[in-house]
C-alpha cells in the first residue's frame, strides 16, 4: 500500500476521538492521583502496557497457538525472550532488596520487608496444575489469555466482549476453591519453591535463563520441523496490508502520511513488543513492589457486581476483597490498571483509524467465547494467576510455580487446539498440513 491509498481509506475523525479520549485520561489519571500515586500510575501502566500489547500483536495464548498451527515460532521466541528480560530485571530488583533485608513474602513476619515479586511465589499443588491446564483451554476458545481478552475488548473484538464478562464472574469460583484446596490436606501436597534460596540471586538468574535458551532451541528445532514438511508459514504472512511499511515511505516529504503511519500504524514486531512490556512490567514492580497481575482484580470486579444484586460471600477467602472494596471499586490500583490496559488498545486502534466492532460469528462461536471466558476465569483463580500473575510474574521471579503453570496451560492450550479444531470454532483453525492450506 503507498500512502495516497493509505490516505485515501483513512478514518480522520479516529484519531480526533483518540486524542480526546488521551486528554479524558489525563484528567482522569490526575483525578485519582489526588487521592494516591499508585492509582494514576495504575492507569498509566495499564494504558502503556495495553497500547503496545496491540501496536505489536503480542499475545501469550498466541505464543503456543501460532508455533502449533502455522508451524513458526516467531511469537513463541519473542515470548522467551520477555521472559529472560524479565528475569534479568526482576533479579536486580530483588537482590537489590534482599541486601537491604527483605525477605521472601511467605517467610515475611509483620512488620518486614518485602522482597517485590515474591508474592508470586505461590505454592505449587493440585490447584496449580488443574487451574493452569483449564485456563490454557479457555484462552484457545474464547480467542485470548487474561491481558489479550483485556486488549481484544478495548479493540471491539466481538469475542472478548463475550469472554470478558463471563471470565470475571467465572473467577469467583476459582478463587472459593483454591482456598478451599489451600486449607485442605491436599493442598499441602506440592512445592513452593524459589530459587535463590537454594542457588543464590546468580545462580538463579543462570539456571532460569538456561532453560528458556534450552526452550528457544527446542522451537527452532520445532520450525525447521514444520518447514521440512512444507507446513511453516513466513512470521509476517498474518500482516494485513495497512500495518506493513508503505511501499513510498522513503519519498522526500518526511512529515506527510508517511511518518504518521510509521509512528502509528505500523506493526511493531513481537521482539519489540516483548522488551516494551518488559520495561514497563518492571516500573511496576519499582513503584508498586509487586509484580503485574490482572485477574486478582477480576475477582474484586466480580464480587462487586454481584454485590450490586445484593450477593455477599461469606467465606473468609472474601475477606480481603472486601475490605479492598471498602473505598469503592475505583480505589483498587490493579483494577484501574486493567481499565487502562482496554483504553490503551482502544486509543491503539483509534489512532492508526482502524477501530470497528466486529460481531462476524454465531451462535456456536459465541457459546464457545463464553465457555472460554468462564474457564480462564475459573482456572486462573485456581492457579493464583493467569499467563501474567502466574506465569509472566512468577517464573521470571525464581518462583517452581512459575514453570509448572507454564506446563500445565501449554498442555491445556493443545487440548483446546485438538478439541476444537476443524471448523468448532472460528477462532480454532486447524494445524496446517498442505501447504495449498496457506494460499
Amino acid at each position: 500500500m503507498d500512502s495516497k491509498t493509505f490516505a485515501k481509506n483513512f478514518k480522520i475523525w479516529q484519531p480526533i476521538v483518540g486524542l480526546a479520549i488521551i486528554l479524558f485520561l489525563v484528567w482522569f489519571g490526575l483525578h485519582l492521583g489526588s487521592k494516591a500515586s499508585k492509582l494514576s500510575f495504575g492507569l498509566l501502566a495499564g494504558f502503556s502496557l495495553g497500547y503496545t500489547l496491540t501496536r505489536s500483536r503480542f499475545g501469550f495464548a498466541g505464543g503456543i497457538k501460532r508455533v502449533y498451527v502455522r508451524g513458526e515460532g516467531s511469537l513463541t521466541k519473542a515470548l522467551l525472550i520477555a521472559f529472560g528480560t524479565a528475569t534479568i530485571i526482576y533479579g536486580v530488583i530483588q537482590w537489590t532488596a534482599y541486601n537491604k533485608g527483605a525477605v521472601p513474602a511467605y517467610l515475611a513476619k509483620a512488620g518486614e520487608a518485602i522482597i517485590p515479586g515474591t508474592q508470586n511465589v505461590f505454592m505449587t499443588n493440585i490447584g496449580t496444575m488443574l487451574g493452569g491446564f483449564v485456563f490454557g483451554i479457555g484462552m484457545i476458545i474464547a480467542g485470548g489469555c487474561a491481558s489479550g481478552t483485556l486488549a481484544d475488548f478495548g479493540e471491539g473484538e466481538g469475542h472478548a466482549l463475550i469472554a470478558f464478562p463471563l471470565f470475571v464472574l467465572g473467577t469467583i469460583p476459582g478463587h472459593y476453591l483454591r482456598a478451599v484446596i489451600d486449607r485442605n490436606p491436599i493442598g499441602k501436597v506440592g512445592i513452593r519453591g524459589y530459587l535463590p534460596e537454594y542457588v543464590g540471586y546468580l545462580g538463579a538468574g543462570v539456571i532460569t535463563i538456561g532453560l528458556l535458551v534450552i526452550l528457544y532451541g527446542f522451537t527452532k528445532k520445532y520450525e525447521n520441523t514444520r518447514k521440512a514438511e512444507g507446513t511453516y508459514l513466513d512470521p509476517k504472512s498474518d500482516y494485513l496490508d495497512f500495518e506493513k511499511p508503505l511501499t513510498d515511505e522513503m519519498e522526500s516529504n518526511p512529515f506527510g502520511w508517511n511518518l504518521y503511519h510509521k509512528v502509528f500504524v505500523q506493526r511493531w514486531n513481537f521482539i519489540t513488543g516483548a522488551m516494551i512490556l518488559s520495561i514497563i512490567s518492571g516500573c511496576i514492580m519499582i513503584f508498586t513492589n509487586k509484580a503485574w497481575g490482572v485477574t486478582s482484580a477480576f475477582t474484586k470486579l466480580g464480587v462487586w457486581f454481584v454485590g450490586l444484586f445484593g450477593v455477599k460471600f461469606s467465606d473468609e477467602s472474601f475477606k480481603s476483597i472486601y475490605k479492598a472494596l471498602d473505598h469503592g471499586i475505583l480505589s483498587d490500583a490493579g483494577v484501574i490498571l486493567d481499565i487502562g490496559i482496554v483504553f490503551g488498545a482502544f486509543v491503539a486502534f483509534l489512532m492508526a483509524g482502524r477501530f470497528k466492532i466486529s460481531l462476524s460469528f454465531n451462535k456456536t462461536n459465541a457459546f464457545l467465547f463464553a465457555l472460554g471466558g468462564l474457564l480462564m476465569g475459573f482456572g486462573s483463580r485456581l492457579a493464583k494467576g493467569c499467563n501474567i500473575g502466574a506465569l509472566y510474574s512468577s517464573l521470571p521471579n525464581f518462583s517452581f510455580s512459575g514453570w509448572a503453570f507454564m506446563l500445565a496451560i501449554s498442555l491445556g492450550a493443545v487440548a483446546g487446539l485438538r478439541l476444537f479444531a476443524k471448523g468448532k470454532s472460528s477462532l480454532v483453525p486447524p494445524r496446517h498440513r498442505d501447504p495449498r492450506d496457506f494460499q
